[in-house]
């Protein structure tokens, strides 16, 4: 079977949008480089999708006004996606359907998570609906991407990474590529839309 038929999307295969919200986008808080540019090449693995009737998963921060990230409190980062701001929200371009299960992550103040499958029911969800294999994207590469997909891996997914629909922070210039590697090294395979077959 060639690398397009084994892509193909089919029964047991989900699509996992990672945090692509208003405070990583170019103007937000948190602002990805280049973030803005992920949106319409999700939006075309999110109609491929819903052409084969998959189910759809979105992570997103969810953080509390005085979360342990936030410099304020001695985190890394300025305050972001802070529940219920627009900052938090999704980006308005990204055509998400309206059966998108909403998966939020570091909802408490005390406990942050990179990954969309830490302290939530990510997991549970995906093996409810039959889900092996899951397909990847969002914001960002060296972060929430990155532990999302290699929490995916070590829960037994199959997982392929939407290499053209992701963006990194690069606090260091290399992290990205860096972050890709590992997914990689981890069992990850890397794929983009010109050999996804809708």
């Amino acid at each position: 079977m060639d690398k397009r038929a084994r892509i193909r999307p089919c029964a047991g295969d989900a699509l996992i949008a990672v945090d692509v919200q208003n405070d990583f986008l170019p103007g937000g808080s948190l602002a990805v480089a280049g973030g803005d540019e992920v949106v319409p090449i999700l939006n075309e693995y999110v109609a491929a999708f819903r052409h084969h009737g998959l189910p759809i998963f979105a992570t997103r921060d969810w953080h509390p006004a005085d979360h342990c990230s936030f410099q304020a409190a001695g985190g890394a980062w300025p305050p972001h996606c802070i529940a219920r701001t627009p900052g938090a929200g999704f980006a308005p371009d990204l055509t998400l359907p309206e059966d998108t299960t909403v998966i939020s992550k570091a909802t408490t103040s005390e406990k942050d998570a990179y990954s969309g499958f830490e302290g939530t029911v990510l997991a549970s969800d995906l093996r409810a609906k039959g889900i092996r294999r899951v397909f990847v994207g969002g914001l960002a590469t060296d972060y929430c991407v990155l532990n999302t997909v290699n929490d995916a891996l070590a829960a037994g997914f199959d997982v392929f990474v939407l290499e053209d629909a992701v963006r990194a922070v690069n606090v260091e210039s290399d992290d990205g590529k860096k972050a890709l590697a590992s997914m990689r090294r981890n069992g990850a395979e890397f794929i983009h839309r010109e050999i996804f077959t809708a």
